[in-house]
């Protein structure tokens, strides 16, 4: 998909320039002819010998090289796409403003290509009101601003700041090439992963899904141009960096997550496999192993997709999951049906390749107009394909 595609970096002054190597890498391994454009602050971190050896390239560092002259016009209507990652603190309030004072600003500001930023710096300057105003004067400009990760920062500290990691950053380029824009225009809320309810400060009841079908289901709208937003159960997989998460614990958490401006969204995608029941009390303290016996006492939990199906509208599609083990197809029916869903995705566990934590899938879909459609074991990102036209093929009839 990246064969032959022409790719301009740009690398400025953090510790997060580690990953950039790993980027470049996986650019070239995929066939992309790539560029480094460096600032003087990133050679601090990572040495140019480094990225020419990787792309093949000489390391772009200055306007003026020597007696030659880097002419930044012709970089720029050379690229593709211009990837800045990291995108420093520094860096993005010149770009915001208009500074022209080294070759990476020069380029930026005379090209017309698409520009994406990765943005990588500490959580307090990026909450500060005058990066949170020149991040909104680049998107207005028509800038890619992908989101920054909670984590372990380079202060010691954790929390938000962390530029996305290479697989991610390839996955958004990859994205950005295909042409099939199906969503462009349109938002999509998807859940996705368990939840975890707390039984005391250590222990918790849970299921063993992996969050891995409704993180593919993400990425594909993502990848079909949908603004997109991830309510993440406790899961290890990571979407692709344009997918906006919000990661949530118990089923409560999600609840409100999803019921926040609900009516925003075009499609709703139910893929979080939510605790039924949860207790009824938790201990503020861990729960020792005193008597043979234990009883615990469980309440139900909100029904997500039945207040979705609620409050949904008649512009909204409405899709929801069922994981059966027997009578699978009427139970299937009778969820949509009570749900007011338009569409479910029925998965039996009787079927091999399907259920948590593989990488395949098996499903067949039922929508209100009693459409049946029938797949075989597939891997998940192609399962996602197939929910996502089906959805497309619902919305067009």
């Amino acid at each position: 998909m990246l064969k032959g595609k022409k790719i301009l970096v740009g690398i400025t002054g953090s510790i997060a320039a580690y990953k950039s190597v790993i980027f470049v890498r996986l650019l070239v391994k995929a066939g992309a002819e790539v560029k480094v454009i460096m600032t003087e602050s990133a050679q601090d971190f990572v040495s140019p010998l480094t990225f020419s050896t990787l792309s093949k390239n000489k390391v772009l560092l200055n306007l003026f090289d020597e007696d030659n002259w880097n002419n930044h016009v012709m970089l720029g209507r050379w690229a593709d796409i211009i990837i800045i990652a990291p995108a420093s603190c520094n860096t993005i309030s010149k770009m915001a403003n208009g500074i022209c004072d080294n070759l990476l600003q020069a380029v930026f500001l005379s090209s017309k290509a698409p520009v994406v930023l990765a943005p990588a710096m500490d959580e307090d300057m990026w909450h500060h009101p005058s990066t949170r105003r020149n991040i909104q004067k680049l998107k207005d400009d028509g800038v890619h601003v992908l989101p920054v990760y909670k984590g372990e920062l380079a202060s010691g500290l954790s929390g938000e700041g962390r530029m996305p990691e290479p697989e991610q950053l390839i996955n958004f380029i990859e994205d950005f090439f295909i042409s099939k824009k199906d969503f462009n225009g349109k938002k999509a809320l998807v859940t996705a992963g368990p939840t975890h309810e707390a039984l005391d400060p250590v222990r918790f009841i849970s299921n063993a899904s992996s969050g891995k079908m409704g993180i593919a289901i993400a990425n594909e709208l993502a990848q079909r141009g949908a603004d997109v937003r991830l309510v993440l159960g406790p899961s290890n997989v990571k979407p692709s960096a344009n997918v906006k998460i919000k990661n949530v614990i118990s089923a409560e958490d999600m609840y409100r997550e999803c019921m926040k401006d609900f009516e925003s969204y075009d499609v709703i995608i139910m893929a979080a496999a939510v605790a039924d029941y949860t207790p009824k009390t938790i201990s503020d303290k861990k729960i020792k192993k005193e008597s043979d016996a234990f009883s615990l006492e469980l309440v139900k939990t909100k029904d997500i997709l039945f207040e979705a199906g609620k409050r949904k509208s008649a512009n909204q599609v409405l899709v929801g999951f069922a994981l059966e083990t027997n009578n699978e197809k009427e139970n299937a029916l009778k969820k949509l049906r009570q749900k007011n869903a338009d569409l479910i995705i029925l998965n039996s566990m009787n079927d091999e390749g399907a259920g948590f934590g593989l990488d395949t899938n098996q499903v067949t879909i039922l929508d209100k107009s009693n459409k049946e459609h029938r797949f075989s074991v597939k891997s998940k990102k192609e399962v996602a394909e197939d929910i996502v036209n089906i959805i497309i093929q619902y919305k067009n009839e």
